[in-house]
Order: C-alpha cells, then structure tokens, then sequence
C-alpha cells in the first residue's frame, strides 16, 4: 500500500507560456539584422533570414523555471528541429494551427483548446481583436504580451513575465 501526498495533488498547474517565434524570437521586420542577433539559414529561400538572439538561449531556460513552455506558431515542428536545441531547451509541446499561410486571428481557436483552464501567457506580435476577446473572457489569469516585430523578445518583456 502507497501513500498518498494530498499536498501534490491541490497543487494548482504551472502557467503556460505560448511563444509565437516570427516577431517574438525572430524580429523579421527590422530592416537590417539587430545588435545581438546572428542571421542563420534555416531556410535557404526565405529573406531576410532567420536572426536570432543568443542571449534568449539564457532567458528561455528561466522562463522554463517558472512556465510550462509551448511553440504557438507556424514554425509547428521546425520549432523544435532548429530552435529548441539552440536555446538548449528540450522538444517542447507544439500547437497545431492550419496550413501556413493562415491569418493571425485563426491561432485562437487551436490555444483556446491548448490552454484549456490553465493560466496562460502568450507573447506574440499579432495580438488579434479575437486573441483579446478570448483572454478577456476567461476565467483564469491570462496575459497577451505583445512584442514590436522589429524588435522581437526583450529583457523587459522577460522581467514582466517572471514579474506576472
């Protein structure tokens, strides 16, 4: 016979952290590469190409601290084929949306169902009318971070995730 610890049982779930990756991870509308972003050829036919920024290689893994990670993004697998282990996280959970291209409102229904009841952060650069209305409607602690797509995933962003 086993014993049970209640205590593990009431404890309420880890929040989620969603992560779109172009305009989040990926600032693909600046018009030349950033400080602190390298360029990498992923894929050879997009321009420009995809800049990532090594110092999110420090900053997810503390997210991963205090979130349950996801990829919410057209990415889908790639996101862990290309960007999981540069930034040294493990293969994360993928939320499936439709075939690419799709419209940035068409994301809501595949999160909706991903979070569940689950408290919920999403940083994305395409907050849509409807991503609003669905945060706004549920029950549990829900934030949209938004970031500037030029720019992509910032320190203070992070500090107000771990802040949230």
């Amino acid at each position: 016979m086993h014993e049970v610890d209640h205590r593990q049982a009431r404890r309420p779930p880890r929040p989620l952290l969603l992560l779109d990756v172009d305009g989040v991870l990926n600032p693909f509308a600046s018009p030349t590469c950033p400080p602190g972003y390298r360029e990498h050829d992923f894929f050879p036919d997009d321009d420009p190409p995809v800049r990532l920024n090594e110092s999110h290689a420090s900053w997810l893994p503390l997210l991963a601290t205090r979130f349950d990670l996801a990829w919410a993004t057209g990415w889908e697998d790639e996101a862990n084929t290309y960007l999981s282990p540069l930034f040294g996280l493990p293969p994360l959970p993928v939320i499936r949306f439709p075939p690419v291209p799709f419209a940035p409102a068409e994301k809501v229904p595949p999160i909706a169902a991903f979070a569940g009841d689950r408290p919920t952060a999403w940083v994305d650069d395409a907050h849509t009318e409807e991503a609003r209305e669905w945060a706004a409607a549920r029950t549990v602690r829900t934030l949209l971070l938004a970031t500037d797509p030029a720019e992509g995933l910032t320190r203070e962003a992070v500090e107000e995730l771990l802040r949230w």
